[in-house]
């Protein structure tokens, strides 16, 4: 039985965290897919669920939620998934962390975005171009930011948490990009912890692309 739908798209970002802590929660859902290539998300079907036309859409406990951020503060306060510490400046730094890349990183990564960055270009860019220009340098910010914690299997500890959430996505990002992670060594590691578990595994674009 689904417990919850979601409105997605296999390389967006902002999904890919969604499918991450839904998996973290064991929670059942319907995938509806739509196609951000296609222009799907400028559809009036579903610009009625969600005005801003981006994807995730989440319905679930009788609610519609956007903005992948508040999904994943409602299913961490729902459903106890632990993914901030309760102290406040501990909560507040680790909000930070994972902001840096869904906040700032990841928005001008948006496909629209780039698109209309290396179309006025007048051809001197390529899309890798605009996504190297930024991906490296938002993780060169994280891996910084990261110093704050002791080296552990996850970004601040021993579980996953919404750092680990926003930047999974961002790294596989950056392989498709041919962004160079060599000088992120941290990050490879607490890469490799991730996939190797199952609720990440799960929710990686591979195992939801089309065909």
């Amino acid at each position: 039985m689904t417990e919850a739908v979601l409105y997605d798209y296999w390389r967006s970002s902002a999904s890919y965290r969604l499918r991450i802590a839904l998996n973290l929660a064991g929670i059942a859902y319907e995938s509806r897919v739509v196609d951000l290539v296609a222009g799907d998300q400028r559809s009036p079907d579903h610009l009625a669920l969600n005005p801003q036309g981006f994807v995730p859409v989440l319905e679930i406990d009788g609610h519609r939620f956007t903005q992948s951020l508040a999904c994943l503060t409602y299913l961490n306060t729902t459903r106890d998934l632990g993914l901030l510490p309760s102290a406040p400046s501990e909560r507040a730094h680790v909000e930070a962390l994972a902001q840096s890349i869904a906040v700032d990183l990841h928005p001008v990564c948006n496909l629209s975005v780039a698109r209309f960055g290396v179309a006025q270009s007048g051809g001197s860019l390529q899309m890798g171009d605009w996504m190297r220009q930024f991906i490296g340098p938002g993780l060169a910010a994280f891996d910084a930011l990261l110093t704050r914690w002791d080296e552990a299997p996850y970004c601040t500890g021993d579980r996953p948490g919404l750092a680990d959430i926003c930047l999974m996505p961002q790294l596989y990002n950056a392989r498709r990009w041919e962004v160079d992670l060599s000088p992120f060594p941290r990050l490879e590691r607490i890469e490799a912890t991730c996939a190797d578990h199952p609720a990440f595994a799960a929710a990686h674009p591979d195992q939801h692309q089309p065909g």
